[in-house]
């Protein structure tokens, strides 16, 4: 599996276009913005988007969403229901937060814990990570050893809880018990910044390292 990193809005938020070097098969992970950026980046690749996957509510990561896969003609899998609050407020948190208009859409397939999402023949696992929203997942590929967080961790710091529905001691029980046990070796994509992995982050990450 290949992946390229395409930051995206005034956030810098990572959207990340994916494929099966097989097939060449690809999906576009969060894409929140600045759509014809991603459809150059798409085309220079020489992919086929067959879907588009979302981990979480929150417009920075969704705001593009709508128009993209109306362009593609493809369908939206995830987030978990439980963010359904977040996408059904996009066109009032886009505006609120200065975005282009963004439309709020209902995906094609809601996930949860444990389902496979595939990617030509890429297979990713969902792992619901709740915290930063109550609907967050990641996607993990065990081949790869690459997982999308979202916004549940960072290198060197975690996602804030301070959002509607956000609660801190349930995302650090996320980061814990649901994405460090997945390997120290896997690399992670998150939703800002720079790639880092979950053993690093276990050593030296100041709020969910071993030593706090």
């Amino acid at each position: 599996m290949k992946v390229r990193i395409i930051p995206v809005t005034p956030f810098q938020q990572n959207c990340t276009l994916l494929w099966c070097e097989k097939t060449l098969h690809a999906a576009v992970v969060d894409p929140g913005g600045d759509v014809q950026q991603i459809l150059s980046a798409i085309a220079e690749e020489g992919v086929t988007v067959e879907k588009l996957l979302v981990t979480h509510g929150h417009v920075d990561h969704v705001g593009g969403v709508s128009e993209l896969a109306k362009i593609l003609r493809v369908p939206i899998e995830g987030p978990h229901v439980d963010d359904a609050f977040l996408l059904k407020e996009l066109p009032v948190k886009a505006q609120s937060y200065g975005f282009p208009p963004a439309e709020s859409f209902i995906p094609n397939r809601w996930l949860k814990g444990g389902d496979i999402v595939q990617v030509g023949e890429e297979k990713l696992t969902v792992v619901h990570a709740p915290g930063h929203t109550p609907g967050h997942i990641i996607y993990f590929n065990p081949i790869s050893k690459l997982a999308l967080v979202g916004d549940v961790l960072f290198k060197g710091s975690i996602g804030r809880t301070d959002f509607p529905r956000g609660d801190h001691d349930t995302l650090i029980s996320s980061i814990r018990k649901k994405l460090f046990p997945l390997g120290d070796d896997v690399d992670f994509i998150p939703g800002h910044g720079s790639m880092s992995t979950f053993g690093r982050e276990r050593r030296t990450n100041p709020f969910v390292g071993d030593d706090v």
